[in-house]
């Protein structure tokens, strides 16, 4: 049977890795994005940074004794980054539909999204399950918050192939605002169970 110190251990590499990942990923989707001119992968990147804070928090969480207190810290801040991500978004894709922004296709970008979504959905499920042996529910959040990011992964791959193949260039923005309302979702299922 595995100790809780050894999940512990294996929590913190989880959050190392994501952070590591999302930091990587930061540099070259903006820059994909701006190549191409796409919103979403600009906005991906960015959402890239809001889930290195929610990482950040978590590892806050874990190195210290657990407290209600510091539990619903931590929560809440996980929530103010879902919000965050949520606003950002839509922000990002009412405008990009407003202006009308054509960006260019990427296949650098469309394949390098298929691997980040395996990536993300792959430490979303170990953390969902690591995260429930330590009944952490702020571990449990920023697992949910990296499934999200592979959702908003895949969401945003199919939108610029949906450009590519189509030129349907509004499903760029579209996918983006998906995504802000399930963040939204998020953060405000996170803000109820906060006591």
């Amino acid at each position: 049977m595995i100790q809780v110190s050894d999940l512990e251990r294996t929590g913190r590499r989880l959050q190392t890795a994501t952070i590591v990942w999302n930091l990587i990923e930061v540099f070259i989707t903006v820059t994909l994005g701006i190549l191409a001119a796409s919103l979403a992968l600009v906005a991906f990147g960015l959402d890239s940074l809001i889930e290195v804070f929610a990482s950040l928090v978590v590892l806050w969480h874990m190195n210290d004794k657990r407290s209600s207190r510091r539990d619903r810290r931590a929560r809440n801040l996980v929530a103010a980054a879902f919000a965050l991500l949520a606003l950002s978004l839509a922000i990002a894709g009412t405008r990009a539909l407003l202006t009308g922004a054509e960006p260019d296709s990427s296949p650098i970008g469309i394949a390098y999204l298929a691997i980040t979504a395996v990536v993300m959905f792959t430490l979303a499920a170990w953390k969902a399950r690591i995260g429930r042996r330590l009944d952490n529910e702020p571990f449990l959040a920023e697992a949910r918050m990296t499934y999200l990011d592979g959702w908003l992964a895949t969401a945003i791959l199919t939108a610029l192939a949906l450009n590519a193949i189509a030129g349907w260039w509004w499903t760029d923005p579209i996918a983006a605002l998906i995504v802000a309302a399930l963040a939204a979702r998020e953060a405000a299922e996170l803000r109820e169970t906060t006591p």
